[in-house]
């Protein structure tokens, strides 16, 4: 398995670039063709307060020229940051649809989805409340975001995999295979609370079919009563990690999206890429 298509979700915020580069380094490294996928805005009626003249004669057509104009400026910046990655195809997708739904349709047809971490002080006017954790749970696909904080235009080297042998967990591990393989460093981290028959060391076959693929890990242990976000970056700190590879847990009911707390403290408080499978 290798990356050979990497979707990345642009919008106008300050943060597309620092996605855009991520996703320009992991498909040099992996031969991997870039989509770059923008949303227009058009369906979702995302118009900023003060963007249209309050006294405009048509609102509905303003509103539309402005989006069209908006979304322009977000193609070009694309195609001027894909100037450094010369070594890399790539294509830019304009869509009218909301930004979930385009994201999961297009996301299926790619091996990667690089979507941006909401909240902090990112600059935006399309607000995106909760479109990672749709994105996540309803792709079938792995999802890698990027914090909204920080520098990140080199492929991940040192790799820390949250393990608690759970389906998402696995899920997300196999996704992570084209970019354990170019590590320097891959920890196995256990997640275990303070029960006794979790404290059992990750399952030997798990060591052996990494290495069966090329991949020599390092096993290590998490444990409190109960693992949480904060610890759990906390550890990745130690180790020096510029990726974690996790599980993400989550539902959807009608009209309510249900997140587990671990994945909801690393959403909003990630110090480092994150890979998420669901």
């Amino acid at each position: 398995m290798n990356f050979k298509t990497i979707l990345v979700h642009l919008d106008y915020s300050g943060r597309c670039a620092a996605r855009i580069d991520f996703a320009g380094a992991l498909a040099t490294e992996h031969g991997a063709h870039i989509v770059g996928l923008l949303p227009t805005g058009l369906y979702e009626t995302s118009i900023p307060a003060g963007m249209i003249n309050a006294g405009a004669n048509d609102y509905i057509a303003e509103s539309a020229a402005y989006l069209r104009h908006r979304a322009e400026r977000i193609a070009d910046n694309f195609r001027t940051h894909m100037k450094a990655w010369r070594s890399v195809s790539f294509e830019l997708r304009k869509v009218e649809g909301p930004a979930t739904d385009t994201l999961i349709e297009h996301g299926r047809t790619s091996d990667l989805v690089v979507l941006g971490q909401e909240g902090g002080d990112v600059r935006t006017d399309t607000p995106s409340q909760g479109l990672v954790s749709e994105v996540m749970l309803g792709l079938g696909r792995p999802v890698l975001v990027v914090p909204h904080a920080g520098e990140f235009k080199a492929s991940p080297r040192r790799i820390v995999v949250a393990w608690n042998r759970s389906r998402e967990a696995a899920l997300a591990l196999h996704a992570a295979l084209p970019l354990l393989r170019h590590a320097d460093q891959v920890t196995l981290l256990q997640l275990a609370g303070m029960n006794e028959e979790d404290q059992a060391p990750p399952q030997a076959h798990l060591s052996a079919w990494l290495d069966r693929h090329g991949i020599s890990a390092t096993i290590d242990r998490l444990v409190c009563e109960v693992p949480t976000s904060d610890a759990l970056l906390s550890r990745i700190c130690d180790l020096q990690g510029d990726l974690l590879v996790m599980g993400g847990y989550g539902h959807s009911r009608v009209r309510e999206l249900v997140l587990g707390g671990m994945t909801r403290g690393i959403l909003e408080h990630m110090t480092v890429p994150v890979l998420m499978a669901h």
